[in-house]
């Protein structure tokens, strides 16, 4: 059985490449304060659908290339305002 997590994009600037970050809590063994952990993972996104801030499901998968490990399953939750910046003028006129 593969191994499934869920996680934030961090970054969707490659094509068909994420960089996902999955948070953990966790207790220190000494002090016992709770501390914030992250894993990151290189997700393989072939039709390049999940932007950046991005809730996705991944699932684990033979190597795709050096970093990539992971393959995208689906976005669980899209960002607020992905949308709206994404659908911008990116003609690069200034004025």
């Amino acid at each position: 059985m593969k191994k499934t997590l869920i996680g934030t994009v961090a970054k969707s600037g490659q094509q068909k490449t994420l960089r996902v970050e999955i948070e953990r809590r966790m207790k220190h063994p000494k002090y016992g304060k709770i501390i914030r952990g992250r894993t990151i993972c290189h997700v393989h996104d072939e039709d390049n659908v999940a932007n950046t801030g991005d809730t996705v499901e991944i699932e684990e998968c033979p190597p795709k290339s050096r970093l990539k490990r992971w393959t995208l399953v689906r976005v669980v939750t899209a960002a607020v305002g992905a949308a709206i910046a994404d659908s911008g003028d990116d003609s690069g006129e200034i004025g």
